[in-house]
């Protein structure tokens, strides 16, 4: 599959809707600056590697991510993951809807489309811009190791040997 059509068309006819409508209020407060396409298996959003190439695995960096599983849909918000604070904000936006939040660290479990509020899941979207999501992207990047000479050390058992001479 290489595109949301493709995918989408795979995907069990009540699933589909289901995440036709989760990706329609994505796709609606997704601001400038991010991509739609497939990404490991599933929908994803991300920051084209035009505007964020140095990536630790060579691929975009996505702020979210739909997909079909087995026993149930998942979204993964990655945003809501990497800020304590945004997350703090989703947790209780979710539980003020009264719906049932089943939540890994970034994954949403959901069997249906009335156990996610769409409203919630929009405003998590809309609060990262995209230049807000690649400052915290490029923040999380290692510092590449510096290389320093490896100095000969000796070992416990040279340490005792008698050195000729």
């Amino acid at each position: 599959m290489t595109t949301v059509a493709q995918y989408l068309a795979t995907v069990p006819a009540d699933r589909r809707a289901a995440l036709s409508a989760v990706r329609d209020a994505i796709n609606a407060n997704l601001p400038d600056g991010f991509e739609e396409g497939i990404q490991y298996g599933m929908i994803s959003w991300y920051v084209p590697t035009a505007k964020l190439a140095k990536t630790y695995n060579g691929q975009p960096f996505a702020i979210a991510s739909l997909g079909n599983q087995k026993n149930y849909m998942a979204l993964y918000l990655m945003s809501v993951y990497g800020s304590s604070a945004l997350n703090k904000w989703f947790v209780g936006a979710y539980k003020k809807t009264g719906k049932k939040l089943d939540m890994g660290k970034a994954c949403i479990r959901f069997k249906k489309l009335d156990d996610l509020p769409l409203d919630v899941i929009g405003e998590a979207i809309r609060r990262v811009p995209a230049s807000k999501y690649i400052a915290f992207c490029e923040a999380a990047r290692p510092e590449p190791a510096k290389r320093t000479a490896a100095k000969p050390t000796a070992g416990p058992r040279l340490a005792n040997k008698k050195r000729p001479g």
